[in-house]
């Protein structure tokens, strides 16, 4: 196995789903620079737009998540025009 190839900087992290406010604390070594306080303790903060616990795969719910109006885009781009 070849040495120094993996991140040394693992630590615990808040990562946040923004659709429904849902938070989970998981080790990681990805950088930002916002913070979140959870119980009382500071942990870096990862801001996420859609996870388990919002995703229409493992909640059973269909969900339209659109936050680029990607949907809007398509539908002016490729709208009849007559």
């Amino acid at each position: 196995m070849k040495k120094d190839i993996h991140p040394t900087n693992y630590r615990l992290v808040a990562f946040k789903d923004m659709s429904n406010e849902e938070v989970f604390i998981t080790k990681s070594c990805a950088d930002t620079k916002d913070t979140l306080v959870v119980d009382g303790v500071e942990y870096p903060l990862i801001k996420m737009e859609i996870s388990s616990t919002s995703h229409p795969f493992y909640t059973g719910k269909s969900k339209l998540v659109d936050t680029a109006g990607r949907i809007d885009k398509f539908r002016n781009k490729y709208a009849k025009k007559g």
